[in-house]
C-alpha cells in the first residue's frame, strides 16, 4: 500500500479483502458462457417469495429515512430467543457490526485471539484499533483449540474471535468447551461469538450461547440474513447481547445503520416465509452430505460439515485446483488465502451445481 501524508500507521497493517472472482469477471477474462460460482457461501434459494415482494413494495418508501430503532425487526429476532428487543440491535451485514465491536473494546496495545484459519476480518480490524493478533492453531482435523485458545490468554487478551460454526471449516465446538473457556475468562475480556452459520448447524452439537448472555457473562452473538436467510446483497446483520452493551452500540454506531429495504425482506423472510426457508435448509444438508460422500470417495480428506460449505483437502495445490477448476466454469474458494495450500471450500449449490462440480473435479482427479 502506498503511503499517504497524515494516515494512521495502523492502516498499513490491513490487507485488502480477497473476494475472489466474479461470475461475469470469469466469462469476460476466460471467454466462457456457462459460469457457476459455489465460493463465497451464498444461498442459491434466496430471496425467498415474501421478503423479494416485501422488498419490492419497500422501495417507493426509500425518499425516507427508516424507523431508528427497528422495533419491528428487533422485537422478532429477540422473541426468537426468549428476549425483549433490548437485547438486540442490526447492522449493515454481520461485518459492520464485528467493526463496531472492534472499536469499542480494542485499544492500542491489547491482545485478541483468534483460530488461525478463520475469517480474515477478525484481524484486520483489530490491526487497525492497534491490536495485537494471537493466532492459535488449529487441531489436526481442523477444529477451534478451545485449549489453546485458553493457554493463549494473558493479562492483556481483550477480545476472542469465535466463528461457529467456523469459517472455512465448517467445524464446531461444544458447549463442555465453550464453557470451560468461560470459566477462566478475565473480567476485563469478552468472546465475541460470530454465528453467521448457525442455522446450519445441528443445534444440538452447539453452545447455548443465548444461556450465556442471559447470564450476564461477557459474550455476544453476531448474526446474519446473508447465509439461512438468502439477503446477502440486502447487507443485514444483527448482534445479541446484554442490554447495556446493546445502549452503548446503538450509541457508538452511525443512526440509520440499517436501510428500508433490508428490514422489510428481514421481517418478511421470518414472519412469512418460513417453510421456504426450512425446505431451503433440507436442499442444502442433503447437499452437504452428497459432497461430503463423494469428495470423500474420490480419496479426499473431507473436514465433517456443520454449515453451507464443505472444506476439504486434496493431493494437488489449492489454487491449481481452482484455477483448472474456473476454466471449466466452476469458481472455487482456495485455502491458500488461510495458508491451506492444499485446501479448498466450496459453497453448497442447487442440485445442478453440486453435480457439475462432482463431475468435473472428478474428471481433474482423474485427469
Amino acid at each position: 500500500m502506498k503511503k499517504i501524508s497524515g494516515l494512521r500507521s495502523q492502516v498499513y497493517n490491513v490487507k485488502p479483502y480477497s473476494a475472489g472472482k466474479f461470475v461475469e469477471q470469469v466469462m469476460s477474462e476466460l471467454g466462457l458462457t456457462d459460469v457457476i460460482k459455489i465460493a463465497s457461501n451464498e444461498n442459491p434459494y434466496g430471496p425467498f417469495p415474501e421478503s423479494l415482494k416485501a422488498m419490492q413494495e419497500e422501495l417507493q418508501n426509500l425518499n425516507l429515512y427508516p424507523d431508528a430503532n427497528f422495533e419491528t425487526l428487533r422485537t422478532i429476532l429477540g422473541e426468537m430467543s426468549g428476549l425483549s428487543m433490548e437485547w438486540v440491535t442490526l447492522s449493515h451485514g454481520a461485518e459492520a457490526m464485528l467493526q463496531t465491536i472492534a472499536k469499542m473494546f480494542v485499544a492500542e496495545g491489547d491482545e485478541v485471539i483468534m483460530p488461525s484459519v478463520s475469517y480474515a476480518l477478525y484481524a484486520d480490524i483489530s490491526r487497525i484499533m492497534g491490536g495485537k493478533v494471537v493466532n492459535v492453531p488449529m487441531t489436526a482435523d481442523y477444529r477451534t483449540d478451545i485449549n489453546g485458545i485458553i493457554n493463549a490468554i494473558t493479562a492483556d487478551t481483550k477480545l476472542l474471535w469465535l466463528a461457529n460454526p467456523n469459517n472455512p471449516t465448517g467445524t464446531v465446538f461444544s458447549k463442555d468447551e465453550l464453557d470451560q473457556l468461560m470459566t477462566v475468562l478475565p473480567e476485563r475480556a469478552w468472546v465475541v461469538m460470530d454465528e453467521a452459520y448457525v442455522e446450519f448447524a445441528d443445534s444440538s452439537s452447539l453452545p447455548d450461547t443465548i444461556a450465556l448472555i442471559k447470564e450476564g457473562r461477557n459474550i455476544l452473538s453476531t448474526r446474519t440474513f446473508s447465509k439461512m436467510y438468502g439477503l446477502a446483497g440486502a447487507r443485514i446483520g444483527y448482534v445479541i447481547a446484554n442490554p447495556e452493551l446493546i445502549n452503548t452500540i446503538n450509541t457508538v454506531v452511525e443512526p440509520f445503520n440499517a436501510n428500508r429495504v433490508a428490514t422489510a425482506g428481514a421481517i418478511a423472510v421470518l414472519t412469512k416465509d418460513e417453510q421456504a426457508v426450512q425446505e431451503c435448509r433440507t436442499k442444502i444438508i442433503k447437499g452437504r452430505q452428497q459432497i461430503e460422500t463423494e469428495l470423500a470417495a474420490m480419496g479426499m480428506n473431507v473436514i465433517s460439515s456443520s454449515a453451507n460449505f464443505v472444506f476439504f483437502e486434496t493431493q494437488h495445490n489449492a489454487d491449481s485446483l481452482c484455477q483448472k477448476m474456473m476454466e471449466n466454469g466452476v469458481i472455487l474458494r482456495s485455502g491458500s488465502i488461510w495458508g491451506c495450500d492444499k485446501a479448498v471450500r466450496v459453497t453448497i449449490g442447487t442440485q445442478q451445481e453440486i453435480d457439475r462440480f462432482l463431475k468435473v473435479i472428478q474428471e481433474f482427479t482423474n485427469s
